[in-house]
């Protein structure tokens, strides 16, 4: 039975109070570190990176991966909730890195906004444009974080205006600093004018003390700095740069704040400011563009696998975003791509590498569901009226690579490797379906290939050679163009394990004349493509 049906006004009073978010920044910009600060504000860690937990106390990382650990940035998106003020937050880390693009846009499908921290001294970075720009492309609503500040860097007007022309999103500063980087004395909020002094924490393990100071005092005290602040506020004003929640929610706008995660610095503004800006779960469009309210019975789509997360179990996970209706631990749904029941049994919620069963979870929730070897990023998930939510597209790769095993007699366990890894999509796996028996592997970027390799060789114990071919990008094409295509050179036509024929070509001369001598040829673009099914 599911009780979301009959109580539609406690799955719409529980949706109300979930923000659902994604954090996206540069390596090295603050993301994990301000992740942890969310957590210790959260009241989900007693002091930053030290986790609440029934054995004593423990490391609080998003970073689970050993390789990330090695290596200091995140390669795998993780999710993490917890409670603040009456809320439920759903806490989405993504990738830091732009190879992992494609793991960001899948994130992307799943949050309801984004956080966009950037370092103070380095502003937008280009090798970090595409993760902003999947971000406008969903019009995901962006509130941005200036972190760093309590170290030298740059000004903060020269940092809007950057923001502005290169990703085309107008900031409006709720918060504004008080002092140059490096020299941090505070923040003035905009929406009452008052000035918020900081003190330091030891190493900021705990909450920053925050004194409210009135703006005479503020003066005195703080002199020149404070001066300075406030002319940069009225510069603001004059040009209009002013918060707007109409604006935010259709992605062309961007609330922003200042401050510093390692010195927690501005931390409770940006998470009060998620809870009060950032939308609450609504109804989501099914494939035909037609909304499920979210008091409709029970809906989600599957966003991300994961396997091999605890090493001990040798298990995997499929996440699940919760769209409509409550979802109850047991429940049976249907399987939106085979119109088969699927079961529930084993539901847990999240917390990095951390997992707990939970019985219910509500718009807006991440649930995992472990071992669910049915389903496939996309899928779709229902209690009750059919729904099917628009698939999830896929990057088009732009390296290509063959793979083998070192030792045959490691064929097996680089066969299940393989197929795991497609199935997650930490790479596109190509196969000539007439020809060379050896598999080829796609990604967008080359670090995707060192996190296939490492991961083939430490959880399935298959090391393996991956070597690099000279193509360079890839198109969608059918049968008939597929024949015609194997006549010519500099182009090979491969099979991806949905079926569907992908022509790679070494040079984006030759590809264009095709396009132009032949324009009665198939040869699209993948950006529109679903995930791999």
């Amino acid at each position: 039975m599911s009780i979301s049906a009959e109580t539609p006004g406690l799955v719409v009073e529980q949706a109300a109070r979930r923000r659902t978010f994604a954090i996206i920044s540069h390596p090295d910009a603050g993301k994990t570190t301000l992740t942890e600060k969310f957590l210790l504000y959260g009241g989900a860690v007693v002091e930053a990176g030290a986790v609440k937990a029934r054995a004593g106390r423990r490391a609080a990382r998003s970073d689970w991966m050993e390789m990330e650990q090695e290596r200091g940035i995140s390669i795998s998106s993780t999710v993490l909730q917890f409670e603040y003020r009456d809320h439920v937050v759903n806490l989405l880390d993504t990738p830091g890195h732009r190879d992992f693009s494609e793991d960001t846009y899948r994130v992307l499908s799943a949050a309801d906004a984004a956080v966009m921290v950037l370092d103070v001294a380095k502003g937008i970075e280009s090798q970090t444009l595409k993760l902003f720009e999947v971000c406008r492309a969903r019009n995901i609503p962006i509130i941005t974080f200036l972190n760093k500040y309590d170290r030298p860097g740059r000004d903060p007007l020269e940092l809007l205006d950057e923001i502005e022309s290169q990703i085309n999103l107008r900031p409006t500063p709720v918060t504004w600093p008080v002092g140059i980087p490096g020299d941090f004395r505070g923040v003035i909020d905009r929406r009452d004018s008052s000035f918020v002094k900081f003190s330091r924490t030891a190493r900021g393990t705990r909450a920053s003390a925050e004194e409210i100071v009135d703006p005479e005092r503020a003066a005195h005290e703080e002199g020149e700095a404070y001066q300075a602040a406030r002319e940069g506020i009225q510069l603001l004003d004059e040009v209009g740069a002013v918060y707007d929640r109409e604006s935010f929610l259709a992605g062309s706008s961007s609330p922003l704040f200042v401050g510093s995660a390692l010195t927690n610095f501005g931390v409770r503004h940006l998470l009060e400011a998620i809870l009060e800006m950032a939308p609450a779960p609504s109804a989501r469009a099914d494939v035909s563009g037609m909304p499920r309210a979210i008091d409709s019975a029970f809906s989600g789509f599957v966003f991300k696998i994961q396997a091999n997360i605890d090493r001990f179990h040798r298990d995997h996970l499929a996440f699940v975003r919760v769209c409509s209706g409550r979802f109850e631990r047991g429940m049976v749904a249907t399987h939106g791509g085979s119109g088969k029941p699927f079961a529930t049994k084993y539901a847990t919620s999240m917390f990095g590498a951390e997992r707990e069963t939970i019985d219910e979870a509500y718009p807006g929730d991440v649930v995992g569901l472990v071992n669910a070897s049915d389903l496939r990023i996309g899928d779709t998930l229902y209690v009750g009226e059919p729904v099917v939510f628009p698939p999830i597209p896929t990057f088009a790769p732009e390296l290509f690579a063959t793979v083998r095993p070192r030792d045959t007699s490691r064929f097996k366990q680089f066969r299940s490797g393989l197929q795991q890894l497609e199935r997650e999509g930490v790479v596109q796996v190509l196969r000539d379906p007439d020809g060379d028996p050896v598999p080829m592997v796609a990604a967008v970027g080359r670090m995707q290939f060192e996190v296939f390799s490492h991961r083939l060789q430490n959880e399935f114990g298959a090391e393996v050679d991956l070597r690099e071919t000279t193509y360079k990008m890839a198109r969608r094409t059918d049968p008939a163009t597929a024949q015609e295509l194997r006549r010519l050179g500099g182009v090979k036509v491969l099979s991806r394990s949905d079926g569907e024929l992908l022509a790679l070509f070494e040079n984006p001369y030759w590809l264009a004349r095709l396009e132009s001598d032949h324009p009665d040829w198939r040869l699209d673009h993948i950006l529109v493509e679903p995930a791999v099914a």
